[in-house]
């Protein structure tokens, strides 16, 4: 069976390839593993809490309608919890909508959300439908989402796919494409332009890059080779992290404590500033994950 459905979760393996396969948490929709030919291929914490007391610690969370925590008091975000309620809720499966490749739909709105955490959004006032879709392909993961403003009145928005990567060792890996992009290092709290021909990774590192060109694919390589590639359809920015020793250490549900080398978080988005929808229509934004390849040199690195 390609599709497995429990209380909690919901499996899907590839029709032509058993050891391919990917599980998705129905609290916060949470992607919590994608095998690829028995390798896992998604970073989870060892404690991640997969009950629903919290948001999961690894794989894929989804954060909207705030990215970080809003500073802004006038701001109908200000008052809800950093990166917002869709990871806190408890979405709906709504079943497979195509074969091949492999794909299914989990559905977010006003009736399911977490109460206490929805009703910190402008009152509870902003109607919103969310629909992810989830595509299982030979060797790649795509994640998509629309957004609908169901509402009278118009709503601003963040989204983000807060993927957590699983490498060997990440300070054997480098992050191509990035260089020449305008970035916000917000553990200096300054923004300046990258300079690195490739990112490394041998200390804390927490960036945010603004307004990239989607035709660009973030690759992660290690020693010379591709492990994955992270492809865009209209989310022109990306979050790029990982804890080091000291966050790390200071994370209960990070677990072991040395995980921090062999995770990495690439999180493509729209946070360096808000989507505004208005009633009646819809935005839309996707991620693509894919294994292996040729490196592909889109910036100038000389």
């Amino acid at each position: 069976m390609s599709i497995e459905e429990t209380e909690d979760k919901v499996i899907l393996t590839h029709p032509r390839e058993p050891t391919t396969k990917v599980s998705i948490l129905k609290y916060g929709a949470t992607v919590i593993s994608w095998e690829n030919k028995g390798k896992e291929q998604l970073w989870l914490s060892e404690a991640a809490k997969l009950d629903g007391s919290k948001p999961v610690r690894g794989g894929i969370p989804l954060v909207f309608p705030i990215f970080g925590k809003q500073k802004n008091e006038e701001h109908p975000t200000y008052k809800l919890p950093q990166h917002g309620f869709a990871r806190n809720s408890t979405w709906e499966f709504l079943g497979q909508t195509s074969e091949n490749p492999l794909t299914v739909q989990f559905g977010l709105g006003p009736e399911n959300a977490n109460k206490e955490i929805y009703n910190l959004w402008n009152e509870g006032k902003n109607n919103f439908t969310l629909i992810l879709s989830i595509e299982l392909g030979d060797d790649h993961l795509k994640t998509n989402i629309e957004v609908e403003n169901n509402g009278d009145e118009a709503f601003d928005f963040n989204w983000l796919f807060h993927t957590y990567l699983k490498v060997p060792d990440v300070t054997d890996c480098l992050v191509t494409n990035l260089i020449d992009q305008k970035c916000y290092d917000q553990l200096l709290a300054t923004e300046y332009i990258e300079k690195s021909p490739m990112v490394c990774f041998n200390e804390e590192f927490d960036r945010i890059y603004k307004k990239i060109d989607t035709d660009k694919i973030f690759q992660v390589v290690e020693l010379g080779k591709v492990l994955i590639n992270v492809q865009r359809e209209n989310l022109p920015d990306s979050v790029v992290w990982n804890p080091w020793i000291e966050k790390s250490n200071g994370m209960a549900d990070f677990e072991p404590k040395n995980g921090y080398l062999n995770m990495l978080c690439i999180e493509p988005g729209h946070v360096s500033d808000f989507v505004t929808l208005k009633n009646g229509e819809k935005w839309s934004g996707s991620q693509t994950i894919s294994l292996g390849g040729d490196i592909k040199v889109q910036s100038n690195i000389y």
